[in-house]
Order: structure tokens, then sequence, then C-alpha cells
């Protein structure tokens, strides 16, 4: 599997070429539950929250494109905190017959190079 780099998704996001997920908790996705080493909180514009728990709920692949929503090898690239969730994420998401990859910086990497763009 392949990595997304912070450029590439700039990229993808805004060209809107990619379904972005965003594997993180409920809270993590809204800004209420945050990391002290991020400058920012909240999620990537135009990602959807799908928490990595209720992906591994499911026991198929059919009921994991059921929970996504996307067709079969619709691309999609997942991110959490600091990469970690969204690679197991990924990896379940191409089992399921979507092109997935992971955004190895996350969230992380997002809220730094988003506070760094605002000067």
């Amino acid at each position: 599997m392949e990595d997304v780099t912070l450029e590439e998704l700039r990229g993808l996001v805004a060209g809107d070429r990619v379904a972005l997920l965003d594997v993180r908790t409920p809270l993590e996705f809204e800004g209420t539950a945050s990391n002290h080493c991020d400058p920012r909180h909240g999620h990537i514009p135009g990602a959807v929250n799908v928490p990595l728990e209720r992906i591994l709920e499911c026991r198929s692949a059919v009921e994991v494109r059921g929970l996504i929503g996307l067709a079969e090898g619709a691309e999609i690239v997942a991110y959490c905190h600091v990469g970690s969730r969204s690679r197991f994420a990924a990896e379940v998401l191409e089992g399921a017959g979507y092109r997935a990859r992971n955004y190895v910086g996350s969230w992380h990497e997002w809220s730094r190079a988003m506070a760094d763009d605002d000067g």
C-alpha cells in the first residue's frame, strides 16, 4: 500500500478527486476531544467520519462497503491522528475492494501545516 503525502493530499482535496475518511472518534473529528500537541482541532475539509471501531465491527466486505457507502473500487484516503489507526483501516478497506491509501502524516501533520499556512 502506498502512503499519501501532505502535498499529494492537498492536491486530491483541492480537486475533490478522492473520498477522505477520518477514522478517529467522533469527538476527535468534531474537535471537542483534542490532543495538546496539535495547533488546530477538528477535521480535514470534506472528510467523512467513520471510526475505526465501526469498521472493525463489520464481518464481511459487503458490510464494510455498506458502512462506507461507496462503490467497490472507489479511491479512499484514510487518516487518523498519527497514521496508525488509518493504516489498519486502509488495509481493511483494501480487503473490501477499495483502492485505499493511508495519509501517514494524518491530523497531526495536517493541523500543523494549516496553522503554518495561516501565518
